[in-house]
Order: structure tokens, then C-alpha cells, then sequence
């Protein structure tokens, strides 16, 4: 048996004459949460819908739980997904929507008060869905997903909207799942969460795949960097010339200078700027983070 989960060959939608998803290829591993990432409009929703078997690809092909797309009958009993938020009826109480769904699926009922459990809704199962935070709403639409005891969870920004604290409860149940054995295929806009979560990556940029891996041979990858910022905003792009001047890459965003290099070299990026009359207020070294290596991929800079 493959010890894959999601396995993506050479997979392709078309929309007219427009790519969505191009020649995309990536293996996500049993077991583990992968996070999905790119710019909006990269293709992540399209590529989703292809895997659950919602649309048809225009060419290429792709396996869930070792079953093909072309037959969503043979492995949907065992993935459970949320898409575009959940949709529950405002008038009933949590477990009485979960029980409606376990009905209509042919789950067992005992399903229900686990899930609620599991999800930390355990208080709450009686009270109305409309009564719900965005946070609980979201947590709910995780039970629902997980109603068949599925194999394979795919969530389509779980956390969009919420606050800190949603966002936190959301990757801890996320971490508890991957921990008792469930692979977790996550799209989200939140970078920092997913660097928090995921031991694997696949990232889109306009429809196609610029890493899939294990999240940390993507740091191991990157170059250390700094971040500066100058006593007059408009030294900023004079900065980017000079670390350039010097065989360093750089760029501006969110109104400092990001330079490629390693920390020892700030003392020379330093002292060029003071001969050039620039005042550096702020000169910090870093280690590439995924939010960094994200812009850097796919140039979607600030």
C-alpha cells in the first residue's frame, strides 16, 4: 500500500485560454500536516476541488489514498474536507446540525458527542448554531468533516477571520489530529501558523507548484538576511543599491530594505552607508521565516 496521501502528477485546469493550475506536481506523505500555500489567484481552491473530485482536471492526474480522481467514489468515504466555511442551519444547536449530517451520510450518532469533544464544543453542543463565534463556527465545521472518521482532512482556510485566539485553537486541534494518525492537507493565507504546523509544504505561485517538500528542506534552502531601515525613508532605495553594488540581493517592503546576507556582513553594510551619508536606524539580522521565503519565491513583495 502507498504510503502517500495525496500524490499530484502533471495535474492541469484549464478555464478558457487561462491556466489555474499548471503541470502541478507534489506528494503529500501519510500522517502529516502540509500546508498549502500561494498569492491569491495561485490556484490552491482550483487544485482542492480537483482532489475532492468537484471539477474535472484538463489533463494530468492525481491519487487520493492510492484510489484516482477520475473515481472520487472509491476514496471520499475516507477524506473529510471544508471549503469555503462551513454551512450549518442557524436555528439548530450544534449537535443537532452534526446529527442532521451523521443521518444524511450514514454516520453513527455516537459520532456526534465525540466530535463535540474533540473539538472542544463538548459545553456547547446544545446551544444554537446562530449563538456560535466565528471560532466555535469554524470548530464545528471541523466535526462535520470529520464525521466519516476520515483518513485524509482537507481544510480550505480554516482560520480566515478569526482572532488570536481562535487561530490557537484551531492549530492545536489540527496538531492533535496529525498526532493520532490523521494527514492534514491545510490552505491558509496565515504563514506563521502553517511554519507553526506543518512539517511539509506545497507552495503555488500563478497556478504552479515552486516548492513541495518537508518545510525545513525549504529553510535549509533560503539565505540568512537582515532587515534596514534608514533615519529618511527615501535612503531605503539608495540602500538596496549599494547591498546590490555588493552582490547582495535586496529589495523593499512594509518600508524597510530586506538584503540577502549574512549577519556578518552588516558591519560593512554599515559603514558603506555611513560613507554614503545614510544614517541606519535599525540593522537587524535574521533567519528566513516562511513568510520571508514566500515573498522571495513567489515575488509577491509588498
Amino acid at each position: 500500500m502507498s504510503n502517500l496521501a495525496i500524490s499530484v502528477k502533471d495535474l492541469s485546469k484549464k478555464y478558457g485560454s487561462s491556466l489555474a493550475v499548471s503541470h502541478t506536481n507534489f506528494e503529500v506523505p501519510l500522517g502529516t500536516i502540509c500546508g498549502f500555500v500561494g498569492p491569491n489567484g495561485a490556484g490552491k481552491t482550483t487544485t482542492i476541488r480537483m482532489l475532492l473530485g468537484l471539477i474535472s482536471p484538463t489533463g494530468g492526474d492525481a491519487q487520493i489514498l492510492g484510489e484516482p480522481i477520475t473515481s472520487p467514489d472509491k476514496y471520499l468515504a475516507s477524506v473529510g474536507a471544508m471549503i469555503e466555511g462551513p454551512a450549518f442551519y442557524p436555528a439548530l444547536s450544534g449537535a443537532e446540525n452534526l446529527r442532521v449530517l451523521a443521518t444524511l451520510g450514514g454516520f453513527a450518532q455516537e459520532r456526534v458527542d465525540q466530535l463535540l469533544e474533540q473539538v472542544g464544543l463538548a459545553d456547547r453542543g446544545g446551544s444554537k448554531y446562530k449563538t456560535y463565534s466565528l471560532g466555535m463556527k469554524q470548530r464545528l465545521g471541523i466535526a462535520a468533516a470529520l464525521l466519516p472518521n476520515p483518513k485524509l482532512l482537507i481544510l480550505d482556510e480554516p482560520t480566515n477571520g478569526l482572532d488570536p485566539e481562535g487561530i490557537q485553537e484551531i492549530r492545536q486541534l489540527l496538531r492533535s489530529l496529525a498526532d493520532k494518525g490523521t494527514t492534514v492537507f491545510v490552505s491558509s493565507h496565515l504563514l506563521s501558523e502553517l511554519e507553526l504546523i506543518s512539517e511539509y509544504l506545497v507552495m503555488l505561485r500563478k497556478g504552479e507548484v515552486v516548492f513541495a517538500g518537508p518545510i525545513q528542506d525549504l529553510f535549509d534552502q533560503q539565505q540568512p538576511f537582515m532587515i534596514v531601515k534608514t533615519q529618511n525613508e527615501q535612503d531605503l532605495a539608495k540602500i538596496v543599491v549599494i547591498a546590490q553594488s555588493a552582490g547582495h540581493k535586496a529589495h523593499l517592503r512594509d518600508g524597510s530594505a530586506h538584503i540577502e546576507g549574512p549577519a556578518e556582513w552588516a558591519g560593512t553594510l554599515n559603514k558603506l552607508a555611513f560613507d554614503s551619508g545614510i544614517l541606519i536606524t535599525q540593522l537587524s539580522p535574521q533567519m528566513p521565516n516562511l513568510e520571508e521565503t514566500f515573498f522571495e519565491l513567489t515575488g509577491n513583495q509588498k
